[in-house]
Formats: structure tokens, sequence, C-alpha cells
């Protein structure tokens, strides 16, 4: 019997080569090296090399194998962000909005974003040891930066490149670390000049923690503001080392029952600003009437109280995603004291500040 064949079935053809680096190189009439630095974004490399060698690439259908570039580079290409959680705040308001900014600038850039939480310093030298001997992380985010921050020495310590939110050091020169901050000092200063323009002349200030760094550049703010007022700093009007409502509570009744009384009380946040308002409750007292209040962050509760909070907000999420590109240029070799941002908070006014009824 004959065999019968598909004489019609071709044979099977050999799936395409895949895109090598060496390809690249070769149609460009560069190097390997050059081209793989190209690829990577090296600030060696000019920008319009960087561009031709993103457009070849492109072209030709390159796509470069995550596991053998972390060989060849060293790189996991991934944050790291270790939560603190015995934080006074836990990160509450902002945590979402900023952790979108990190991921989408990373996800850009083709990195991603390693998350773990720690309950004490001793624990996060911990997670950052393990995370970086198991090759998760390349370098670290640091948000909530204290005057003495230990995580700078110990990840200086070992090497490992990191971007703080927030400054460090307060009153001492520059260390040449890169950060991105948000000017929370000119925000105070700003809120000082705009009750006084209503004409009060008892201002007062409700500070966090003076452990953290921003609490202290705050504090300086609010001080600076009397000062270009030409209002008289009086130490009974300041008070320090609130960190929640129930605490910003109990400064506003601190600062209500002075024997000359505050009219306007400026808080270091958002938070801590609603507590006033309970306090205006319970006395029978209209906020921005009877006491005019001023704070920072904008969190979305400001806008729900009546009447909503004037605030100097902060956009968390365009926090996040700066931190993440000077922390990933930082990696491609950018130095780390010219890795620096300052920007500006943004007035939200509401109607929790006005004249006082006595001026």
């Amino acid at each position: 019997m004959e065999e019968i064949r598909d004489t019609d079935k071709k044979p099977s053809e050999p799936a395409p080569r895949r895109v090598r680096i060496s390809d690249l190189a070769q149609a460009l009439g560069l190097t390997k090296s050059t081209v793989s630095r190209a690829l990577n974004n090296y600030s060696d490399i000019s920008p319009e090399t960087r561009e031709r060698v993103a457009r070849v690439a492109a072209e030709m259908g390159y796509a470069p194998m995550p596991y053998a570039q972390a060989v060849r580079t060293g790189r996991v290409r991934a944050l790291g962000l270790v939560l603190e959680l015995d934080a006074p705040d836990r990160y509450g308001p902002f945590l979402t909005d900023f952790l979108g900014g990190i991921t989408q600038e990373a996800s850009l850039e083709g990195w991603t974003l390693t998350i773990a939480s720690s309950n004490s310093r001793e624990e996060m030298e911990d997670t950052v040891t393990r995370l970086l001997q198991e090759h998760k992380v390349d370098g670290f985010i640091l948000p909530r930066t204290q005057v003495v921050d230990p995580r700078v020495k110990f990840l200086q310590s070992k090497h490992v490149p990191f971007v703080l939110f927030g400054r460090t050091g307060h009153g001492k020169p520059d260390p040449g670390l890169s950060w991105f901050d948000v000017d929370g000092e000119g925000a105070m200063r700003a809120a000082v000049a705009r009750l006084a323009g209503f004409g009060h002349r008892r201002i007062a200030f409700a500070g966090s923690h003076s452990s953290y760094n921003f609490a202290l550049l705050r504090r300086d703010g609010y001080r600076k503001g009397l000062e270009e007022a030409g209002l008289p700093f009086d130490p009974a009007l300041e008070v320090m080392e609130v960190s929640n409502r129930a605490e910003g509570a109990e400064a506003a009744r601190q600062l209500l029952d002075l024997a000359e009384p505050a009219t306007a009380i400026v808080y270091s946040t958002d938070a801590t600003a609603l507590g006033a308002y309970d306090v205006a409750r319970e006395r029978g007292l209209t906020i921005g009437r009877d006491l005019s209040v001023i704070s920072y962050d904008g969190i979305p509760e400001g806008r729900m109280v009546d009447p909503p909070l004037t605030t100097f907000a902060v956009d968390s999420q365009h926090a996040g995603a700066r931190l993440a590109s000077l922390l990933i240029a930082q990696l491609r070799g950018a130095p780390p004291g010219e890795l620096t941002e300052l920007v500006a908070a943004q007035l939200e006014p509401g109607g929790s500040d006005g004249p006082p009824v006595d001026p």
C-alpha cells in the first residue's frame, strides 16, 4: 500500500532570532558598551546618542532580557521603600498618592518598586539588609526624614544609593545628599503673613515632633513669619510634639486658655488642625470667625469639615514621581549632591481663616 503524505504541509519555520545588543551596535556603528550604557540612560552618554540608540532599538524590536541584564549590570532595576510603622501618623494622609507616583514613574523607566515595613530601627536595618542580600532592590527612598536620621549612616556604611523625602541635619551645612522636599518653611511664613494681613496679633503655632526635620523647618517658618510681620515672639504661643487630632485639640485648649488667648493657630499638619474643630464645637466657637486656623498637607478630610480648612497642599503623587526619578538618576551615575529639588506648597483657601472678632 502506498503511503499517502500531505504534500501541501510546509516544514516548520525557525523562530526569528532575538535582537541582541551586538546587532544594535553593528547597525549603529557603536561599541556594545556604548549601546548598553545608552539604553540604561547613563549620564556619560550624550542625550543625542541615547535618543538615536533608543530609536534604532525600537525599530529593530530590541527588548532586554531582565535576568541577563541584572547579571550584566549588577542591577535588578528595583527601588526599595521601607515603611516604618512606628512613625507618629504611619504616613496615613499621603501614602496612596505617594506610592502611585513612585510606581508610575518607575514603570515609565522600566523599574519596579519593592515595599517592606518595620516596627523599629533594628527591624528596619534587618529588613534593608535582607532586601540587599536577596538582590531585591538597588536603592532606597527614605520618607519622613529626621534631624539625625540613622538610616542615612546605615545605608552609607553599606554603600547603597538612596534619596530622601525631606532634608536632614537641621541647622547644619548641606551634607551632599540627594533629596526632594516641599517648602514647609515658606508655607508657614506665608500662613503667618496671611493671618497678620487679616489683623491677627496673637498667632499661635502647633508643631509636630521635633525629632523630624520638617517639624523644625516649619517652626522656623512660623517664627520668621512673625518677625516679617513685626509681631513679637511669645513662647507661650508655640506648642510642639503635636502628632494627631487629639493632641491638636489639646494644643488648641492650651492656647485658648492663655490669659491673652490666641486668635489664630497655624498647625504643622492638617490631621492635627482638625482637633481645633473639636474644641471649637466644645466651646461654642465658630472656626473662621472666633478662631482662625491654617494648616499644611491638603488631605481630603480638610475639605469635608465645616468650614473647609485653609491649607497649603502638597502634591504627594508628584513627590513620589520625582523621588523615583532622582533615585534612578543616581543609580545611573549622577552625583547625589546634584540631585536635589525644593518645590512650593500650594495655598488652598477654605473658610477656616479670616479677620479676628476684636482686631
